[in-house]
């Protein structure tokens, strides 16, 4: 339990002022420059989802792109093995399945190339996604990883769907360790291939059995953060009770707010679906909770201890301007 109202004014304000929340700010420049054309493919959605999905002929394919953030570069071979996780969680965040990636690398020095590449091997294995093709940079300014993935799904979870009312389920795969000195609790990189891929075709089976229709994974901005683009998206709100986050133990909670996990999924439901959706987490050893209610007021608020706050007002604040 928070012990007072400061502690709520210190998530507001770390949370608020985050590097991972306030360098999406800048795509609200973007996304209305591109919006008229749009209509030149099959798209459904475009900006503002975890990858842009388009019309198949029998189903929908998803595309995603990350470029992977300079202070991760300083472990090249984390950095590329990230590279394939983000890509891989995005298009499971949406109910698909990867079917392969390109990647374009700027090398600072030649021999930058092998961790990195040993980097982004381990996750291509580890998560059974060809890399199969991309560009080359040599001798650069800088050392850089982009990574793109195509995937395919049947049924779309969206960050667009939230619904009034609906609950607000945090699922965490709290078996992990903070990597080095990283804001990444890494559940993957010590776990087999096959529990990965369990643990992430849960979310396949959600969308296939239309248990929620809204759904992101859990990146750069963090818990609340991602919570608050799904919100915004969606151009509704929410109550967070903070208390019901799950944490790890020896972990600051501010740090954990902010984590970049290697199994994190945030979902709204309606009731009647949330005990459903939670034993399937359980059964794969994912510890899943409802954390909050989908609100239609447009405000994020944090609820511990009867003392509330307000984290952000979509009426007037912006994550990423996309609604």
């Amino acid at each position: 339990m928070m012990k007072n109202m400061a502690d709520l004014d210190r998530i507001v304000h770390e949370i608020r002022n985050y590097e991972g929340v306030k360098r999406k700010n800048p795509i609200k420049h973007l996304i209305n420059q591109f919006k008229s054309y749009s209509n030149y493919g099959s798209t459904v959605i475009d900006f503002g989802d975890d990858a842009a999905v388009l019309k198949g002929d029998c189903n929908y394919l998803l595309f995603a792109a990350d470029g992977i953030w300079a202070n991760l570069l300083n472990d090249l071979f984390w950095a590329g093995y990230c590279s394939v996780l983000v890509n891989v969680n995005d298009i499971y965040a949406m109910g698909g399945t990867p079917i392969a990636m390109v990647n374009i690398m700027s090398l600072k020095k030649s021999d930058n190339c092998k961790d990195l590449l040993e980097g982004i091997k381990t996750g291509c294995d580890k998560f059974k996604v060809p890399m199969v093709g991309g560009h080359l940079h040599p001798d650069t300014e800088s050392t850089t990883v982009s990574v793109s993935i195509m995937g395919n799904a049947t049924k779309i979870l969206s960050s667009f769907e939230a619904k009034k009312d609906e609950d607000v389920i945090l699922a965490m795969d709290m078996d992990g360790r903070r990597y080095n000195k990283f804001l990444n609790w890494d559940t993957t990189l010590k776990k087999s291939s096959e529990e990965c891929l369990s643990k992430l075709k849960v979310m396949n089976e959600i969308a296939e059995k239309e248990l929620s229709f809204a759904a992101k994974d859990i990146s750069n901005p963090g818990i609340l953060g991602t919570i608050g683009m799904l919100l915004e998206t969606s151009r509704k709100g929410a109550v967070i009770y903070v208390d019901e986050i799950q944490r790890p133990e020896n972990l600051d909670f501010i740090d954990w707010l902010k984590i970049y996990p290697g199994y994190g999924f945030t979902l709204t439901s309606a009731p009647e679906n949330t005990d459903q959706i939670l034993n399937l987490f359980k059964k794969q050893k994912v510890e899943a909770r409802v954390i909050g209610k989908v609100t239609d007021d447009n405000v994020m608020s944090l609820i511990s201890d009867n003392q509330k706050k307000t984290l952000f007002d979509f009426k007037t604040d912006i994550i990423t301007g996309i609604k």
